[in-house]
């Protein structure tokens, strides 16, 4: 039960509807549709140069990228006027709904010290207040729906960009080096499960799929030093574990583990040529994504959207490696690295000029 007098009673309402208007001043103004929008152009305007910088990286693929940039450029300016010239349409029209409702409060501030002449008006304007709190949230709804199919659209395409962005930034920082004539798909922070099931201390890092391999780097701060099983103590352990030919994957299961089910695994089965025969991952992306662009990658779907083209020379130097030594016969497999003119022979040490 209450132990408030009636006007205490009423100058706790007075303060709660206070607080309601001070923020419905801000909402009537459109504020959130408004960040939404200039959100949208902050991104639409950055992705030429975004894709223009991965370019300059040397991500090869997804050669319709600047077509998508320059028509989702085009897209919205033909579509943000519209959306700006509704969202003052309706906030004009808002704040006008909330005039009269201030003008209540004020009439209800002025009987604080008459509870119950206050009553009528009091009710009234809480009605008023919650009805135009709906009108808000119902303008925003039908703003935002005037480019959420567009929003959708530019959401996948700059989710895409951030992982590939992502990628080329831990290639940059990698141990290994890329084939001359390879070139990366997508990478994702992953565990490698060595028995099948994740365990504590199986190796964290970068599992990367290029369009001639899969790679999994370990890249993570292990303990050095620990006083009461706490880690005073850590060192960055960076180093390349698996490095598979993709041509040798044989098999893909996917699965879902985790309380929710929201873990993502992935185990490759391998031809017996492979390092291992098999390798399972816990990766923190779409499984089923990775499976898609591993098949691709097999179908060397990628090397129709080739943005950059291999040239020549590193071409003819790939196919200049002969397979047997000239000096003492022995096979040769070895892959030329960028940059090298030269490769020797693992058995006699004779150097081949390539």
């Amino acid at each position: 039960m209450s132990t408030q007098t009636p006007q205490e009673e009423l100058g706790s309402k007075i303060s709660s509807i206070q607080s309601q208007i001070s923020q419905l001043q801000e909402a009537v103004q459109l504020a959130n549709a408004r960040d939404s929008i200039e959100d949208i152009q902050t991104i639409v305007n950055s992705l030429a140069q975004r894709i223009a910088d991965l370019r300059g990286k040397g991500y090869a693929f997804d050669k319709d990228m600047e077509d998508q940039a320059a028509d989702y450029q085009k897209q919205w300016q033909e579509l943000s006027p519209s959306v700006t010239q509704q969202i003052d349409t309706q906030a004009n029209s808002l704040q006008a709904a909330l005039k009269p409702l201030e003008n209540k409060m004020n009439q209800v501030a002025r009987l604080s010290d008459n509870p119950s002449a206050a009553q009528p008006t009091l009710k009234s304007l809480e009605t008023g207040l919650n009805t135009l709190e709906s009108k808000v949230e119902a303008a925003e709804r039908a703003i935002s729906g005037m480019y959420d199919q567009f929003n959708s659209q530019l959401s996948q395409l700059k989710s895409k960009l951030y992982k590939i962005e992502w990628m080329m930034t831990e290639l940059s920082e990698a141990t290994f080096q890329l084939l001359p004539t390879e070139s990366g798909i997508m990478a994702v922070k992953a565990v490698w499960a060595r028995s099948g099931k994740e365990k504590k201390g199986d190796p964290e890092g970068v599992l990367y799929l290029t369009d001639q391999r899969l790679i999994f780097e370990q890249k993570e701060k292990v303990a050095t030093k620990k006083v009461l099983f706490v880690a005073t103590e850590k060192q960055t352990v960076q180093e390349l574990l698996l490095d598979v030919p993709i041509a040798l994957v044989e098999g893909i299961e996917l699965s879902k583990t985790g309380l929710m089910k929201n873990e993502d695994h992935i185990e490759l089965k391998f031809a017996p040529d492979a390092q291992v025969p098999s390798a399972h991952f816990h990766i923190w992306q779409s499984n089923e994504e990775w499976q898609s662009l591993i098949n691709r990658a097999k179908a060397r779907d990628f090397d129709k959207g080739r943005a950059i083209e291999i040239d020549q020379e590193t071409l003819d130097k790939a196919k200049s490696v002969p397979s047997k030594c000239p000096s003492c016969g022995a096979s040769i497999d070895q892959v030329v690295m960028r940059g090298v003119d030269s490769i020797q022979c693992e058995y006699c040490g004779t150097t081949i000029r390539l």
